[in-house]
């Protein structure tokens, strides 16, 4: 299976690489002749280089050149590509995204925007209507324990009145005030409409 820990190498490492396979190249002459492998200080493997044919040479190193910035080329590209796999799988976890806020500046989030800001009004809207509602219905239970005492103190009003209206209780106040009420001797007479 692909990892990125195999593919990614330190500079040095990559340097290295660059030299063997330089080393390895034989370039070939227009004329047929073979250069021996060449060595990182510049000579061949133990032989001195030749200075008779700097063309030759010179063409040689070239492609030896193109060669190394192709290597370093692809190199730098593999590098690039497992660092953009990081940040894809970085920014692939949407659990992390949802928490850090990064989620909110991704593209494909973007077009949802005016629906998640109705959604977000609507969620106001019915906070404001919990809260309403919460106060109205402690308002309500205020105005209904008020109407309790309210009816608890006409019943105790209304029996009091009772109480001090009985005949037996008019004749008693009567009596304390020293006045004697009379029985009328002719019966009451009664009013018709």
């Amino acid at each position: 299976m692909y990892s990125e820990q195999e593919n990614e190498m330190s500079r040095e490492e990559y340097e290295r690489r660059v030299r063997e396979e330089v080393r390895h190249v034989t370039v070939e002459t227009p004329s047929g002749e073979e250069y021996p492998p060449v060595s990182p200080d510049g000579g061949s493997d133990g032989v001195p280089p030749l200075d008779d044919e700097p063309s030759h040479r010179d063409r040689s190193y070239e492609d030896l050149d193109r060669e190394a910035e192709e290597l370093e080329r692809r190199a730098a590209e593999s590098e690039e590509e497992s660092e953009e796999r990081r940040r894809l799988r970085r920014r692939a976890s949407t659990l992390r995204q949802f928490l850090s806020g990064t989620i909110l500046v991704r593209k494909d989030v973007s077009k949802y925007y005016p629906y998640m800001l109705s959604i977000a009004a609507m969620f106001f809207v019915s906070i404001i209507v919990i809260f309403w509602s919460l106060h109205l219905d402690i308002r309500y239970s205020r105005v209904e324990s008020e109407a309790k005492r309210l009816r608890e103190r006409s019943i105790r009003l209304e029996e009091l009145r009772f109480r001090r209206t009985t005949h037996s209780a008019i004749l008693q106040r009567l009596k304390e005030r020293g006045i004697e009420l009379c029985e009328p001797l002719a019966p009451s007479e009664t009013i018709e409409d």
